[in-house]
């Protein structure tokens, strides 16, 4: 279905390039999945909540060292080409200006927070690889390009190499420490992997340059993503640390192993919009029309695969908790089978930034992602302390649902992007779009 999805003067670019971000990211499933369910064995759901809780905390930092800049980054390079060395190198200094800022607003917070030593040097750790997550700017040139097969190679690679290593960890009984350790020295090898085949394009990193002009360009762009960045890593991270703070790390170690299995998922729908945003802004600009029905058809795609996922774990998801994590974490076979159903949602969501950014419309897209984690923790604080874990899982799938597709009907510029939304699901239902596209 995916190669009559790209029909085209480029299907072979495009297609080939959405392969090679599926091999990385399905090295990346296997480390996520079999080494991320040895490790929550290793653990136990104490020391596990405790790495999981850290995780979280810093990702709900990690979007002020992006600035929003992501997505823009991408674009502009689709777009303007011949100021590549002005475009990373500015977006270089930017996200370490934002790495500064976050580590500025952090620490107070952690002040606050009193937490233990251990956790705080895992904290420590995981922030320091936001520093070296600077270097995606390299990845985002060759997404651009779509090129994506040579950072894939990289993330291949080092995420191969760092699997093994979790591995040796796990079998000569290391702390919990070095599990944290493994993540930051995975970003600093990533750094050094993606500079090399940067140069390995007869390309000169020496070349950046910072420009202002292109500085406020960017950051003009992409500040009405900050706020909206800021707001989903709240939205998507704060349950496991209100969870903390209402109940105890055990309770974060049982939900992190719903979160788990449910976002092995998650990198199918990233893998895929990745792969193919470069193509629709380029399609954006020929004609609106093909522009739609390209990115009905990725709806439509993605919602046959969320949806098979849903109902796949909804019948067999405790048998799944029980083989693959064992008594210890038979509590999350429950919470698995309400939160998976948020994957739908997170894949709509994922696929309507395409709609967004290349229509403009960065605003609503920032307003949808706030009044999401508006939701998230209001619900959260209601939920969790009356329902304990569900109320967790349930306060995710409708802050989801509002925040990522319902909050398209009330809006006029995104009524349309609704009603794709809306024909992808009935899609599903349609026996003769899973064989052939709209």
């Amino acid at each position: 279905m995916l190669s009559k999805i790209f029909k085209s003067v480029e299907i072979s670019r495009y297609f080939n390039n959405a392969l090679w971000l599926l091999v990385e990211k399905g090295v990346r499933v296997i480390d996520a999945f079999f080494v991320g369910i040895w490790i929550a064995k290793y653990l136990g759901p104490n020391d596990y909540g405790t790495l999981s809780y850290s995780e979280s905390f810093v990702y709900l930092f990690t979007a002020i060292a992006g600035l929003g800049l992501d997505q823009i980054v991408v674009k502009e390079l689709v777009k303007t080409p011949e100021k590549r060395d002005q475009i990373i190198g500015t977006a270089m200094v930017l996200r370490t200006l934002g790495f500064m800022a976050m580590v500025f607003i952090m620490l107070p917070v952690l002040y606050y927070q009193q937490e233990s030593t251990t956790t705080l040097y895992i904290i420590g750790l995981l922030s320091l690889s936001v520093a070296f997550q600077s270097f995606k700017i390299i990845d985002f040139y060759f997404q651009s390009e779509v090129k994506s097969k040579y950072t894939a190679i990289c993330n291949i690679i080092v995420i191969g190499c760092l699997a093994l290593l979790k591995v040796y960890f796990i079998l000569f009984e290391y702390s919990l420490l070095w599990f944290a350790f493994a993540i930051l020295l995975e970003w600093v090898l990533l750094a050094i992997a993606y500079i090399i085949v940067y140069k390995g394009q007869k390309l000169n990193p020496l070349n950046w340059s910072f420009e202002k002009e292109v500085a406020i360009e960017l950051f003009n762009k992409g500040k009405l993503l900050i706020l909206g960045s800021v707001a989903a890593a709240l939205y998507m991270k704060i349950d496991q640390v209100m969870i903390k703070q209402f109940l105890s790390e055990y309770e974060v170690g049982i939900y992190s192993v719903a979160v788990k299995l449910t976002g092995v998922w998650l990198f199918i729908t990233v893998t895929i919009t990745q792969s193919i945003f470069p193509s629709l802004v380029a399609l954006r600009k020929k004609s609106r029309v093909q522009f739609i029905n390209r990115l009905q058809k990725l709806y439509d795609l993605l919602m046959k695969i969320a949806i098979s996922a849903c109902v796949l774990y909804t019948f067999f998801g405790s048998i799944m908790v029980q083989v693959l994590f064992g008594e210890e974490y038979a509590a999350s076979s429950g919470l698995l089978s309400i939160y998976i159903w948020s994957i739908v949602f997170v894949f709509l969501s994922n696929a309507s930034w395409s709609y967004y950014l290349n229509e403009g419309l960065e605003k609503l897209a920032s307003f949808r992602l706030i009044l999401g984690a508006v939701l998230n923790i209001s619900l959260n604080i209601y939920l969790i302390q009356d329902y304990g874990l569900k109320g967790a899982a349930y306060a995710t799938l409708i802050s989801y649902s509002i925040s990522s597709y319902f909050i398209n009907f009330f809006f006029k510029k995104t009524r349309e992007n609704f009603y794709l939304q809306t024909r992808s699901i009935i899609n599903v239902l349609r026996p003769k779009t899973w064989i052939k596209p709209l």
